[in-house]
């Protein structure tokens, strides 16, 4: 078993995933090391502020620098110097939104994904074979299949479209799995993890026929495909709280792409363990920094502010970001400093914004387990 659940039977969930690179208590927070860089920061920074695991995706490393270079580097994890578990996104959600925007750079066909480079034109397919085989090469620890993500505004008939695409990418991406492990000698114990996808944007029956085509599939864990919010930002609480209830309770499930702090604390009140996002380093490249309302619980909707750092009212502001927090930048430097460094264009801005809304990530998820007792 590579999940384990200590409180079963709960919605809100607290164990442990076993990958080959270590153990990792859930729930937990993966920031975006997208090209194999937390943006700005250095992996023992990373480390040091409390996150134990790191996402890469497929499709940019495949495109730039190519996972022939990254795998004679001796796989990504040396590549990048980090020793903690790394999960690798597909790329199909990247490659989908390129072409949703740009019809002319591609398509999605029952072969794969065909589609340009944005680097020099050139033609790419990115198959559910191909897309395994790159992240075999990346080595990492954790695998997504490919799948056929879709907005939820799309008509039901072309979601329904995509649901099946996904499930027969899923078969095609299972089979390539398994010849990859044999191929190179994976055992039980060394073997990365795989997971499946699940897709149906807002459709309850089409979430259903995609979970249980997937779920036959005995994926080691599964992920919500698609937005979890709809056209004005309101959360899908519905489909948050559905899809979750599909998915077996003996293995973790992901939350791709998730998101704010507030999406965090609900989607882990609706069942979910793993989530990542490039919220908190983009966030703080901007100057905007996420802060504790200590008078709230976790459990409340404002438990948390964001102060745009760049605002005039900092310039003489004295204090700290947040006095409760034990990042470098709230423990050695002040609000008016931090705006100094934006306003006058210094990198050390961005380093120190990004690290502290690592940190608040990372605390979160520390407070979401030290919190078992509110899991009823």
């Amino acid at each position: 078993m590579k999940w384990q659940q200590k409180n079963k039977g709960e919605k809100r969930r607290y164990g442990t995933l076993f990958t080959r690179k270590g153990s990792i208590s859930t729930p937990f927070f993966m920031p975006d090391a997208t090209r194999a860089a937390v943006r700005g920061v250095l992996p023992q920074e990373i480390r040091s502020a409390g996150i134990e695991a790191l996402v890469v995706n497929t499709y940019h490393l495949f495109l730039q620098p190519g996972e022939t270079l990254i795998a004679r580097a001796g796989g990504v994890h040396q590549f990048m110097d980090w020793d903690g578990p790394i999960l690798s996104d597909s790329g199909g959600y990247q490659v989908y939104s390129l072409i949703h925007r740009h019809p002319e750079m591609g398509r999605v066909t029952e072969e794969g994904a065909e589609f340009k480079s944005v680097l020099d034109g050139s033609k790419k397919m990115l198959t559910p074979e191909r897309a395994l085989q790159i992240q075999f090469d990346l080595g990492v620890d954790m695998m997504v299949v490919l799948d056929d993500p879709r907005p939820n505004d799309a008509p039901e008939n072309e979601v329904l479209a995509a649901v099946d695409r996904t499930t027969m990418f899923a078969e095609r991406s299972k089979k390539e799995y398994d010849r990859q492990c044999q191929q190179r000698g994976f055992t039980e114990a060394t073997r990365p993890l795989l997971f499946g996808v699940v897709q149906g944007g807002v459709f309850p029956d089409l979430r259903e026929r995609s979970a249980k085509a997937l779920c036959a599939m005995s994926f080691d864990g599964y992920g919500f495909g698609g937005r979890h919010i709809d056209g004005e930002g309101n959360f899908l609480e519905d489909i948050v709280s559905h899809t979750a209830s599909l998915l077996p309770d003996t293995v973790p499930r992901f939350a791709l792409g998730v998101g704010t702090p507030k999406d965090i604390v609900r989607f882990f009140s609706a069942g979910w363990d793993m989530f990542d996002c490039v919220i908190p380093t983009r966030e703080g490249r901007h100057g905007r920094l996420f802060v504790w309302k200590d008078t709230l619980t976790i459990w409340e909707d404002d438990f948390y502010e964001t102060i745009n750092i760049t605002n005039e009212q900092y310039t003489e502001d004295f204090s700290s970001i947040d006095s409760t927090c034990d990042c470098e930048l709230c423990t050695r430097h002040t609000r008016a400093y931090l705006r100094h460094l934006f306003k006058v264009s210094d990198p050390l801005a961005l380093r120190l914004a990004s690290l502290h809304n690592v940190r608040f990530y990372a605390r979160l998820m520390e407070r979401l387990r030290e919190e078992k007792e509110n899991t009823a």
